[in-house]
């Protein structure tokens, strides 16, 4: 059974759409700064972290010098939940997440001792935005006969009502485990990534309607047709794509399932179904190949991300030093509500131990 919540559904879904719009309007990207700029931005950002024992994290999405700089500086780039972790295992009294508030929560969950701030707090995820603690909490209510599995880009609050709470890289193996057991999922928010993993498992889910924005863009045909250009090309696809794109992938995984795949290709050209922002850190990895991003729905006005995601472009080096100076943008959480996320997220890493699994994936 494959089935995507109608509850409310047109109305729910609508409504999501409106708020996503209202949010992307918000969603300005920084000027472009010259390159000797952005140099003194970099030195004045690094002394303040000295100086404030700070460390900055920053996800695959971001900006290319975002992510230079925190590798620079002895922080750390990767998935969410390697941000996170990063995070709790460092020395640091404050941790700058660059990337979503998602990010930013998953990191004061895993590290509530520590001051987590972020360059903005508007940048945010389709995901997160479309499934909303009120109505997600009363749905499971309505069928409390189901574990409720939550992706890792949800609010801290949606985790909290949660079961469990999974990456991408370890979603199929929970959910399998849990199928074994006997038991039915209400899975959410990616109805893109829940079909992947009902499809692959063959388990009972109800899914909720939501997808991610840029993901949701890549488009079969164009795929087809750029396959035609690059016959040799490897498909490399984030499972939040649709169904038909990861249908014709070589390879489904998380961006770091991604990255090492990009890496131990035998191939040449790689085309690349998931936020261009990856694109910096496959270049790093392996250098003498030919990425080439999957076409989209559009191009610039036509569509909504072209690739990429607005929010996780709101990040920037000024608005990141304003934030270290000031030490503003303080992501908090209520610590009742972080006890109660930290204990499926927690369940999540319990499981990965056990089975030996690396629990990683765009959480």
């Amino acid at each position: 059974m494959n089935q995507i919540i109608s509850s409310e559904s047109s109305t729910a879904l609508s409504a999501d759409t409106v708020l996503v719009r209202k949010y992307l309007d918000r969603a300005v990207r920084p000027a472009v700064l010259d390159e000797e700029t952005q140099k003194t931005y970099k030195a004045n950002i690094t002394q303040l972290m000295r100086q404030k024992n700070a460390r900055l994290v920053a996800h695959y999405y971001t900006d290319a010098v975002l992510q230079d700089l925190a590798e620079e500086s002895g922080g750390f780039v990767g998935d969410s939940l390697e941000m996170a972790r990063f995070g709790r295992d460092c020395d640091a009294e404050i941790l700058i997440v660059a990337g979503v508030k998602f990010m930013g929560e998953s990191a004061k969950i895993l590290s509530p001792e520590k001051t987590v701030l972020m360059p903005t707090l508007e940048a945010t995820c389709s995901l997160d935005i479309a499934c909303p603690i009120d109505k997600f909490s009363a749905f499971c209510d309505q069928h409390s006969e189901r574990t409720v599995v939550v992706y890792a880009n949800t609010s801290a609050a949606v985790k909290a009502r949660a079961d469990w709470v999974v990456t991408s890289s370890i979603a199929l193996d929970v959910v399998e485990h849990l199928m074994e057991q006997g038991k039915k999922v209400l899975w959410a928010p990616d109805k893109h990534l829940g079909s992947y993993i009902q499809k692959t498992t063959g388990a009972d889910m109800l899914l909720w309607d939501a997808a991610c924005i840029v993901h949701e863009e890549f488009k079969v045909r164009g795929l087809a047709d750029m396959r035609k250009l690059y016959p040799n090309a490897a498909i490399l696809a984030h499972p939040e794509s649709p169904s038909a794109v990861l249908e014709m992938a070589d390879v489904v995984g998380s961006t770091t399932q991604i990255i090492n795949a990009a890496k131990q290709s035998e191939k040449s050209e790689i085309i690349v179904a998931t936020d261009q922002g990856i694109f910096h850190k496959l270049q790093q990895v392996a250098p003498e190949k030919k990425f080439i991003i999957a076409p989209t729905a559009g191009v610039e006005a036509s569509c909504r991300s072209c690739a990429q995601c607005p929010w996780m472009g709101m990040n920037s080096l000024e608005s990141l030093y304003g934030s270290l100076q000031e030490s503003s943008n303080e992501v908090c959480v209520d610590s009742a509500l972080a006890t109660q996320a930290m204990i499926p997220l927690q369940r999540m890493l319990d499981f990965a131990v056990n089975n030996q699994l690396k629990v990683r994936g765009k959480a």
